[in-house]
């Protein structure tokens, strides 16, 4: 790939938009020759050689996907969390009635994280859609890297079904922690406070 002054991209297109060019050499074209030959014929380029195969691009595209992918994991069972919590706080008088009536502990864990996990059902069927629907928008409107066909069609059953369970795990993982802290609730605190 080089960059290039206003003239030799009048030579090559009339896209006043082009910055760079990729050029595939022939197997067997020595790139340092070909590197030499180019900065002789004109200065003004900054050529550079990628080795064959290197998807570059993709890697980062990748890379950056996977760590948003994760950083919004967590900010959403943080959510979930938070909801959750505040939840619990406001309704310590129910669940102070439900274990004084016979509620044992792991029933109001199991109450509590099954009130969020319809949610993250709900979040992998409205998702799911959306984010292929998204995806495919982007990539083909938004062509600042020629993606190969593999890095486009990505959806496969395997990926589908895990992205329906991470929604569901999510909501779950969020809930856990407020729903054990309910399930330590002091039945004569929460009522005698309220």
């Amino acid at each position: 790939m080089f960059s290039s002054n206003d003239a030799t991209r009048a030579a090559l297109t009339d896209d006043p938009h082009v910055v760079e060019y990729d050029v595939r050499l022939a197997d067997g074209t020595d790139a340092e020759a070909y590197l030499k030959a180019v900065a002789a014929a004109d200065p003004s380029l900054s050529p550079s050689v990628y080795a064959a195969g290197s998807d570059g691009g993709i890697v980062a595209i990748r890379t950056f996907s996977t760590t948003f992918t994760v950083l919004l994991s967590v900010v959403a069972a943080l959510g979930v969390f938070n909801t959750l919590l505040l939840t619990i706080r406001e309704r310590r008088r129910d669940l102070g009635m439900l274990k004084s009536i016979g509620m044992t502990p792991r029933q109001v864990v199991a109450m509590t994280v099954t009130s969020v996990a319809w949610q993250g059902v709900a979040s992998g069927i409205i998702g799911i859609p959306v984010g292929i629907l998204v995806h495919r928008l982007i990539v083909e409107n938004v062509r600042l890297i020629d993606f190969p066909e593999r890095t486009i069609d990505v959806w496969g059953a395997p990926l589908l079904a895990g992205l329906a369970v991470a929604g569901v795990a999510i909501a779950v993982l969020g809930a856990l922690v407020p729903a054990r802290a309910a399930a330590r609730l002091p039945i004569a605190e929460v009522l005698h406070n309220e």
